[in-house]
This record gives C-alpha cells, sequence and structure tokens, in this order.
C-alpha cells in the first residue's frame, strides 16, 4: 500500500522549508550536546526530556508556523492542540529522536520533521548532526542521503537478513524466520533505524508497540521512497494526524522482506 497524494510544487517547497528548519533546530541541539544539558522527566518518569529538545522544539514551531500558519502542529514536546484534526496539513515533529541517547552523549539521535497531507507523509527530513547526515523525501521524489539517492537492500535468495529487533522479543518470533536472521544490536533513535533500512545498512527491523506519528512520519515516507515500507501486522500503511497518535506493533523492510518478517512477527500480537 503506497502514500499518495496530490503531486504538487507545495511538497517541494514544504522540503526546503523543513529542512532548513530541521539544521537550524539540529545546530542549536548540538550546542547542548555532550554539555551536561539539563534533564526533567515525563510520563510518569518514563520519558527523559532535555533542554536541548526544548530549544529545538521552540525553533522548529516558530519557524514553520510563521511560514505556513494554515497548517496544524504536532510534536512530541508541545501539548497537543486537537484543531490540528480540522487541518488539511500538518508538521509532524520530534524534536530530538533519541533523547536517552543524546543525553548519553551518543552520536545516535536526529531531528525528524514531517508534512503530512489528508493522514499521509509528502515531505520528510531526518536531521543527525552528530553524524553530520541529513536524510529528504517528498511523496513523488527520490530518498536521499546526503544528496544522493538511497534504496533498501536487495537481499538474495539465502542471504541472511539483519534485523534490527528488541533481545527481549526476538525469541518470539517464528523460529523459521529466527534463524535466518543476524540480530543487529539496539539503535536507540527510532527514526534513525527505519532511516537505516531505507539505505540498506540494515535489511529490517520490528517496532514495539507504543511509537507514535512524530518517531515514524518522516521516515515512513523516507523509507517508502527508498522501496521499502513500514507496515502494521495485518499489512497495512499507516495514517498519521489521527486523534490517536500512538500505533501498535510494526515492521519495515524492503518490499521483498516485509512480507515474511511480517508473517514471523504475528507470534508477537498482544506482546
Amino acid at each position: 500500500m503506497s502514500h499518495k497524494a496530490p503531486s504538487i510544487a507545495t511538497w517541494r517547497e514544504d522540503l526546503d522549508l523543513i529542512l532548513s528548519a530541521a539544521i537550524a533546530a539540529g545546530e542549536t541541539a548540538l550546542r547542548y550536546f555532550r554539555n551536561k544539558p539539563d534533564v526533567r522527566w515525563k510520563n510518569e518518569g518514563r520519558s527523559p526530556v532535555s533542554e536541548a529538545d526544548i530549544a529545538a522544539n521552540d525553533i522548529l514551531k516558530e519557524r514553520l508556523l510563521l511560514a505556513r500558519p494554515n497548517y496544524g502542529w504536532l510534536s512530541e514536546e508541545t501539548d497537543d492542540d486537537q484543531s490540528r484534526l480540522s487541518c488539511e496539513t500538518v508538521f509532524v515533529v520530534d524534536p530530538i529522536d533519541g533523547t536517552r541517547a543524546f543525553i548519553a552523549g551518543k552520536d545516535l539521535w536526529c531531528v525528524s520533521v514531517a508534512v503530512v497531507h489528508r493522514g499521509l507523509p509528502v515531505a520528510g527530513v531526518l536531521y543527525a548532526p552528530a553524524l553530520d547526515e541529513i536524510y529528504e523525501a517528498t511523496v513523488d521524489g527520490p530518498a536521499l542521503k546526503n544528496g544522493a539517492s538511497i534504496r533498501v537492500r536487495d537481499a538474495q535468495d539465502g542471504d541472511a537478513l539483519h534485523v534490527a529487533v528488541a533481545e527481549d522479543i526476538v525469541s518470539s518470533l517464528a523460529p523459521s524466520y529466527r534463524n535466518g536472521i543476524v540480530r543487529v544490536p539496539h539503535v536507540p533513535s527510532l527514526a534513525y533505524r527505519l532511516a537505516m533500512v531505507a539505505d540498506g545498512r540494515i535489511d529490517g527491523t520490528v517496532v514495539k508497540k507504543n511509537s507514535h506519528d512524530w518517531d515514524l512520519a518522516a521516515a515512513d515516507l523516507i523509507l517508502e521512497r527508498a522501496g521499502g515500507g513500514l507496515n502494521t501486522l495485518q499489512s497495512q500503511a499507516l495514517s498519521y494526524n489521527r486523534p490517536n497518535v500512538v500505533h501498535g506493533l510494526l515492521c519495515a523492510a524492503s518490499k521483498a522482506a516485509l512480507p515474511g518478517l511480517l508473517a514471523a512477527s504475528r507470534t508477537l500480537e498482544g506482546h
């Protein structure tokens, strides 16, 4: 199931807008990186938020809504305003995806910004400042990494598949599938992990339930334009900017590898 939306010049213009905003936010966050930023906890102490998250969010919100005041806004670091549901087009933002890695001084974090139109991402950017990497795509263009086209890996029959899956659920995958994969160690940023599938460094990943729109929207589009897919266990593409922005267990892989990963992961339903 592919993402389809009107192919209009606006998405290219929106990509330019979110790219410049993501770079500004990422450069701001980088000033706090490995510099002992203040940290507080939310979600009953389960989720850290650093002062860099807030500073990056402020930059993104100011720049993006100033340029597109008629767009809605959904961000991990802004209280949800349900008025977004009446907007045809919405910015979906995670100022720092991989906050725990950021706080720990690890490089694997990124700024994630998507434009979502009628529930589907039409422009997306991931900027990983500590790695000097930019991923980008529009709904009618190629997926790019630092300006060069990227594609998912075309695994051949018999190749071991490199799959990022949490250690606590790998043993629950269907044994016939589990025995043919190489488990990739934990990648702390979910958006970046999906980008690794898009650029062919890994073949797939299983996403635990309770991910959110802001973790996924930009990376979902980049992955799709690179020849991959992100699906529910029912083989459905995702819809964004709904009242509930939380998702169930998901699988991401190349279009060729996705059916096998989904079939093997259905044993995880309810996990």
